[in-house]
């Protein structure tokens, strides 16, 4: 197997030919692409489930598109649905990458932190940034103890430890609130719920990209699950100096070159990070914004490779 630095990275025209990860060529995967184009890259969009490992090959992965070469650069959109055992092997591909020394973004250890909600949650706690007090647990008994200690003190949203999109949200009140283990995957994440209705529920969210807040906005709705998806309405939003920080500290703390961040103001008014996402997506987002979010996300990437920035394996 040859060192990272004997590696050929694929190359198009002089320029470093990109890889997409993708799971469905959908709008996201189209304006990435598109803007790549525009900014003279060629970029190649692959799903990771046809990826695998070929130690007979040069750089040992097979990587279809690539040839022989890995690519110049690892876009991560998506990593797609599958078995454990599944996405264990893509995630360990954009290891492999990063070792090669191809830049991966996210890399796949940002990727691991924020799909992965409790660990998230961890991260926030020890970076120090507010975020609402957490418990995660392994039986419904010790769940049911965590209900019964905090219920006095408001409901807690039971939340999927590997959701998205605001699907599988639950307020619990009571411990007859809980589901049974089997339907939470042996898994119970309970947050305390901070969610106060002002003229309905909003939230904000905060797109980082390489350090740097690109696009924000308010997400607006009914109902206290606030996800576009869902009907939320995307509302234009500028953020003070406090959000910035906390949408950059929360990016920092779980390595996401770009993220977005969904924050909340609690009954005091003030600001908690709620959840850190490392693959988001923006087409709600770019509905608020005078500008194409994809045209920001590539320029700032490429500038941060120009500059020899872009981080490989950490």
């Amino acid at each position: 197997m040859p060192r990272s630095s004997d590696v050929a990275l694929s190359r198009a025209a002089g320029q470093p030919k990109v890889a997409i990860a993708i799971d469905l060529y959908d709008w996201h995967a189209r304006e990435l692409t598109a803007a790549f184009a525009r900014a003279g890259v060629t970029a190649v969009p692959i799903r990771l489930g046809h990826c695998g490992f070929d130690t007979g090959r040069p750089h040992g992965l097979v990587i279809p598109g690539f040839g022989t070469d890995v690519p110049g650069l690892v876009f991560v959109r998506q990593i797609g649905f599958g078995t454990f055992e599944s996405v264990t092997l893509r995630l360990g591909v954009l290891h492999s990458l990063g070792a090669l020394g191809v830049p991966v973004v996210n890399t796949a250890r940002a990727v691991e932190l924020c799909v992965d909600k409790a660990a998230t949650s961890f991260a926030l706690g020890i970076a120090g940034v507010p975020t609402p007090p957490t418990w995660t647990v392994q039986s419904e008994a010790a769940a049911r103890q965590i209900v019964r200690r905090e219920g006095g003190r408001g409901p807690l949203v039971l939340k999927p430890l590997f959701g998205a999109q605001g699907f599988g949200l639950k307020l619990v009140r009571r411990e007859d609130d809980l589901p049974a283990w089997e339907e939470v995957e042996g898994v119970y994440y309970l947050q305390r719920f901070v969610a106060v209705e002002r003229d309905g529920f909003r939230d904000i969210r905060l797109f980082v990209s390489h350090g740097e807040v690109i696009a924000s906005m308010t997400r607006h709705a009914s109902h206290w699950i606030t996800n576009v998806k869902l009907g939320a309405r995307p509302e234009p939003f500028e953020p003070d100096a406090e959000a910035i920080d906390l949408a950059l500290r929360s990016a920092a703390a779980v390595g996401a070159d770009f993220a977005g961040v969904d924050m909340i103001r609690d009954a005091a008014d003030r600001l908690q990070v709620l959840e850190v996402n490392s693959m988001p997506g923006w087409r709600g987002l770019q509905k608020v914004a005078p500008f194409s979010i994809a045209d920001k996300l590539v320029s700032s990437l490429l500038g941060r490779i120009a500059r020899g920035e872009a981080r490989a394996a950490p």
